[in-house]
């Protein structure tokens, strides 16, 4: 199991992100656009540069949300290859099968 606290600050940055997603945007949409003048599209990076860090997207980790583990992570299932393991053993993912010859 991974530290709480370290899986707390993910969830914390998660609704940072979901919270400045549109402000976020609308910013870059600005500054990448090459129709507008150079002082506008500097003031828009700058304003993005004012906003939290931990609301980049990039931030995030990918955990897993069985153990919170951050290593080895399946993002189609959303879980790591260990948590994965042990609930295939157990039969509760569907379609697992464990391998043996």
């Amino acid at each position: 199991m991974a530290k709480k606290s370290a899986i707390e600050r993910n969830n914390k940055r998660k609704a940072l992100v979901k919270k400045y997603a549109g402000r976020r945007a609308r910013l870059k949409e600005i500054a990448l656009n090459e129709d507008l003048p150079l002082e506008e599209r500097f003031a828009a990076r700058l304003k993005l540069a004012e906003l939290p860090r931990n609301s980049a997207e990039n931030r995030i980790r990918n955990r897993c949300e069985v153990s919170g583990r951050p290593r080895g992570y399946y993002r189609k299932l959303k879980m790591s290859r260990v948590a994965l393991r042990e609930l295939g053993n157990l039969g509760k993912v569907p379609g697992m099968v464990k391998s043996s010859w």
